[in-house]
């Protein structure tokens, strides 16, 4: 419930005002001069204050009232408030609303226009506190990344940021993670993160990938053995786990586990204790475990093949990453850290390279630019190159039009790209039309800073046909 604050020193004025707040649902705070109304906001969140000019019988000037507004605004500057007064004066008015007063009413008041004005600047003032509770958040949230380990991680979504903001936030703490997402899609890479930015960070971090390992060394491979204890093991094997002891353990593809080595690692999860195979001596470790998988676990646990206690374990906290189809501000950046600063794209490769739908994630994207860089045959990229098929759209260019690469610009993709870095583009073309996408203008648009006409330079078209498309996809003219 909104509070209002009520300083007048005419008592039926604060009953008359509080019953009317009340009614409609405000909770209502009433005093009688400044000193009250001062100490009073120390104690309470208050919303909005309506206060009088004059405190002091036969006083009409309203000093004590602009006095004791300059108080309220060097306590709580963007606290609105209503002055109202019998006695107006103009002057007196003019200064305050000046200075940031939010309305100036003579008495008596109509209610309607009171509330329509407390209704307003409550909206105003609720909404600028999460601004800059937000402003606060993403500035604490910016430094935690400038000092924080990316391990070299390229990405200008705002999904793979939020991805990334959770792993550092999860890093330091010792709970087991695990990560789910496609294939290719970048699963190590968050584990990379979490743990350089642990306290675990200068302990062992060993990685296993469950799926390559055959099935019948698995065990041997994550808990050891002894000489002897399968055909081919003439000494003892130090599994994963002994190696990982006191660091990082991190099982890609956990799904592929089978139901005899879940049990196992339920247990060192559950205590830290396991035996090598053939021995019966019991080990403990402490080690915190990561785990990534592209299954549905929770289908494989209905249909038993993943058990559900494991599951539990190793899900603590999930950390979900999207597709590359689900984050396509990711793609140039990634293009053109894969190519490197020789290489740049025409405009119909940037075109097929943004409508692909990379069933295969990263993983796919970066083979298809290593591929154009084998193939290419100048040092501008063409949809070919990357194996791609053409947009079926009209296009009037030629292969001699690029898109500059970031480290032509004098910029560095060795570093991690924000979301809000823009993915540069910097293309010239003569003919119209032109089709451009949305996600093309808002990126020239930001590498030239809304400079329209190096903008429409930049993507081959006249200021009016610029102008054109920004009203279809309805970005701003500023």
């Amino acid at each position: 419930m909104d509070t209002i604050l009520i300083v007048d020193d005419n008592h039926a004025i604060c009953q008359a005002l509080g019953l009317m707040l009340e009614l409609n649902d405000y909770r209502v705070l009433t005093c009688h001069n400044p000193e009250e109304a001062l100490g009073l906001l120390t104690t309470q969140e208050v919303d909005l204050v309506i206060q009088d000019m004059n405190f002091t019988r036969d006083t009409t000037s309203g000093e004590e009232g602009r006095q004791l507004f300059y108080a309220l605004r060097e306590r709580q500057a963007d606290l609105p408030i209503i002055l109202m007064t019998a006695w107006t004066q103009l002057e007196t008015a003019v200064e305050l609303v000046k200075a940031g007063a939010a309305d100036y009413m003579g008495k008596p008041w109509d209610d309607a226009k009171l509330l329509n004005s407390i209704t307003n600047l409550i909206a105003l003032y609720k909404l600028s506190r999460a601004n800059h509770r937000l402003e606060r958040v993403n500035h604490q949230r910016q430094v935690a990344i400038a000092d924080a380990d990316l391990c070299g991680i390229v990405f200008g979504s705002g999904a793979m940021q939020r991805c990334i903001d959770l792993a550092l936030q999860l890093a330091r703490s010792d709970v087991s993670v695990l990560i789910t997402g496609p294939n290719g899609a970048g699963k190590d890479k968050l584990a990379d993160i979490l743990h350089a930015n642990s306290p675990l960070k200068n302990k062992p971090f060993i990685k296993v990938n469950v799926g390559a390992l055959p099935m019948d060394l698995l065990e041997a491979e994550l808990f050891g053995a002894e000489a002897g204890a399968f055909t081919g093991a003439t000494k003892v094997r130090i599994g994963r786990f002994e190696a990982a002891d006191g660091g990082t353990l991190f099982l890609d593809e956990i799904g592929n586990l089978p139901l005899s080595g879940q049990v196992k690692l339920l247990r060192v999860l559950q205590t830290g204790e396991f035996e090598r195979l053939g021995s019966h001596k019991t080990l403990k470790v402490k080690v915190r475990v990561i785990s990534a998988t592209n299954a549905d676990l929770a289908q494989d646990i209905a249909e038993g093949r993943f058990r559900e206690d494991l599951f539990y374990r190793l899900n603590v906290i999930e950390l979900a990453l999207p597709p590359l189809n689900q984050r396509t501000d990711d793609i140039l950046p990634l293009v053109q850290h894969f190519i490197g600063s020789e290489f740049s794209l025409s405009k119909p490769a940037l075109q097929a390279l943004l409508h692909h739908r990379w069933p295969g994630n990263v993983r796919e994207l970066e083979n298809a630019c290593k591929r154009a860089v084998l193939l290419a045959q100048s040092r501008v990229l063409t949809e070919t190159d990357f194996g791609l098929a053409p947009i079926t759209c009209a296009i009037s260019t030629s292969s001699s039009h690029s898109i500059q690469t970031q480290s032509e610009m004098g910029l560095q993709y060795s570093k991690p790209v924000y979301a809000s870095t823009p993915t540069p583009v910097n293309a010239t073309f003569s003919n119209e039309p032109v089709e451009v996408s949305r996600e093309e203008i808002e990126a020239a648009l930001s590498l030239h800073k809304g400079v329209i006409a190096r903008v429409a330079k930049s993507l081959g078209l006249s200021r009016q046909a610029l102008y054109r498309r920004m009203d279809k996809f309805g970005l701003a003219r500023e």
